[in-house]
């Protein structure tokens, strides 16, 4: 009876030690995936980023600029290997491929809301940084040439 609960208990104890490191791989890229990614958008203007950023709850205080990558996820994920993505500076990851973005400028003096935001539409390489092959933080102020 001991020999058979033995493996039982081994691998019970190895999905203690693995669940935790996993559930935070997948917090990391859920939070950029919320705070970056828009597969489809409906409009790229002024009205699309004031919406985005309360939906997203962004404005709460007023962050002062995010950016919505469009396209497939799996294209995304792809910049932390090697088909989609090389090294960058400091640890980053550079696209291969530009991405159509959005990015959401505050404007206006307060951080309180109502938050009232200017849309920049882009085709551009993006940078992010990877964690265990998936993307966990866009690079907001690096917009490199293209490769």
């Amino acid at each position: 009876m001991v020999m058979v609960l033995s493996p039982l208990f081994l691998v019970f104890m190895l999905d203690l030690v693995l669940t935790p490191q996993t559930l935070a791989q997948n917090d990391g890229y859920r939070g950029f995936l919320r705070k970056h990614y828009d597969p489809s958008p409906a409009g790229h203007d002024d009205r699309y980023c004031n919406t985005m950023m309360e939906r997203r709850n962004m404005t709460r205080p007023c962050k002062d600029t995010n950016t919505f990558v469009h396209g497939n996820s799996d294209d995304i994920r792809a910049i932390c290997g090697d088909s989609n993505g090389e090294p960058y500076r400091d640890g980053l990851r550079r696209s291969r491929s530009p991405f159509q973005v959005t990015t959401c400028k505050h404007i206006g003096g307060s951080t309180r809301p109502p938050c009232r935001y200017r849309a920049f539409k882009a085709n551009r390489v993006i940078v992010i940084r990877c964690r265990d092959g998936f993307p966990v933080h866009f690079e907001e102020n690096s917009i490199p040439p293209r490769p």
